[in-house]
């Protein structure tokens, strides 16, 4: 395993998602990057692959939900894989709330994330806040 890839890298990465940096986040990114979403037409969501994919993927998520947020980091590293836990919050632009736990499972290859597959509950939204 590289040295690279620690708990500390994947609550670095869960923070810059936080900032809302794509820039930071690309950079933990394998040139053959993959990431899976938590929706999707098919039984694994939306499968973007390479990196120009992935950074509009990634986008995209906080262009759904402007204040999108994953708080309550958990991080495991396990050899070429990983996981984070979190509950991600967020309001969509009818004023919809989501509020839901999460997981997201890495591949790691040459200390990079390779693979981002996300899962998280499903939950009706919440009302809009008064």
């Amino acid at each position: 395993m590289d040295k690279s890839v620690s708990v500390d890298m994947l609550a670095e990465f869960a923070a810059a998602w936080n900032r809302h940096d794509i820039d930071a986040l690309m950079s933990f990114m394998s040139e053959d990057c993959v990431f899976l979403t938590v929706a999707g037409p098919e039984q694994w969501g939306a499968r973007h692959e390479g990196p120009d994919a992935v950074r509009r993927a990634f986008a995209a998520a906080w262009q759904n939900f402007p204040d999108a947020q994953w708080r309550n980091g958990r991080h495991w590293v396990c050899g070429e894989h990983g996981v984070s836990e979190s509950t991600f919050t967020g309001t969509a632009a009818d004023g919809s709330r989501v509020e839901a736990d999460m997981v997201d499972v890495f591949t790691f290859k040459n200390g990079k994330i390779q693979v981002k597959n996300a899962y998280r509950k499903q939950r009706p939204a919440l009302p809009a806040r008064a």
